[in-house]
């Protein structure tokens, strides 16, 4: 119990579902019992039932995981996207429980909240690294604007009624161009979020590469592309029409003029997730998806 006194945990949730609250109280009266401390944003703290023992913090930056073994995080894609941010700007692992739909950043659902406990208090847990991508926007050959994203870079058009007009380039070569309502520039991690959702393919966590998605592509070419970890994806977005959008993750946004550039590359610092199952990625994408496979007889003897 000694040693536990000196192991802390930050968590954070999304305080505006009910289901969140609930979870959060369980989490850490769990986590306190077992003689572990835990941290809080003191604007999150407002909104949750917390036993005093609860260590408060006023500023939401890296610097207030410092000393955390882990961050626990509570709520849908949007606050595991969220924890994710924490996660890379601190190097603390992270783990989410998933209180939304489809969640496949988080390595727990709702119902498994007292086995996250356990596994948290015993360090039952792994830990894996995630690609990133660091994105830097060019503009008459100046840099105006650098980002990152775990899940995808998603250039896209910001009028309704116009297309976005762009030239894709590979490793310093052009590969073809048209007008879309976008590009989704993705990590594997990303493969099952934006990038799935515009016919993009499904790729392994394992997997190390970089994709590229068009969306709603006028073209008789715009199929999807999978490029090697170590190649250079750019979008240059033709002079002479409406401006663009920069999103990154769904969270960051920035505006792209006429002929801004978007270079996207592998990150240099990657997102730590802590793991608790060893189940494959197959056995997540099934269940995840509600895929039909009743009728499969398994491998033959």
């Amino acid at each position: 119990m000694t040693e536990n006194r000196a192991r802390t945990v930050f968590l954070l949730a999304h305080t505006g579902r009910p289901a969140a609250v609930r979870s959060a109280e369980l989490v850490v009266k769990g986590l306190l019992r077992s003689g572990l401390g835990v941290r809080v944003l003191e604007a999150e703290a407002r909104d949750l039932p917390l036993p005093s023992e609860v260590e408060l913090v006023k500023e939401a930056t890296p610097q207030c995981l410092d000393g955390c073994e882990l961050l626990i995080v509570l709520g849908g894609d949007g606050t595991l996207l969220r924890g994710a941010e924490f996660a890379r700007a601190s190097g603390v692992p992270m783990l989410g429980v998933n209180l939304g739909r489809v969640g496949f950043l988080a390595e727990a659902e709702r119902d498994d909240l007292d086995k996250v406990v356990d596994r948290v208090v015993t360090k039952a847990y792994e830990v894996e690294e995630r690609m990133t991508v660091d994105v830097v926007v060019h503009q008459n050959g100046d840099i105006v604007h650098t980002d990152w994203a775990l899940n995808e870079a998603a250039v896209q058009k910001v009028s309704a009624e116009r297309m976005l007009e762009i030239v894709l380039e590979i490793d310093g070569r052009p590969v073809t161009g048209f007008g879309c309502d976008g590009i989704v520039c993705a990590t594997p991690t990303g493969s099952t979020a934006y990038a799935f959702s515009a016919g993009g393919p499904v790729v392994w966590p394992e997997v190390e590469a970089l994709l590229m998605v068009p969306i709603s592509a006028h073209a008789l070419f715009a199929k999807p592309l999978v490029t090697s970890p170590d190649s250079v994806l750019a979008v240059e977005v033709l002079p002479h029409i409406p401006p663009g959008v920069l999103w990154c993750d769904g969270r960051r946004t920035v505006e792209l003029p006429a002929g801004a550039r978007v270079e996207v590359r592998r990150g240099a610092v990657p997102v730590r997730l802590a793991r608790l199952h060893h189940a494959s990625f197959t056995d997540r994408l099934v269940a995840k998806f509600a895929l039909p496979v009743s009728g499969w007889r398994g491998a033959p003897h």
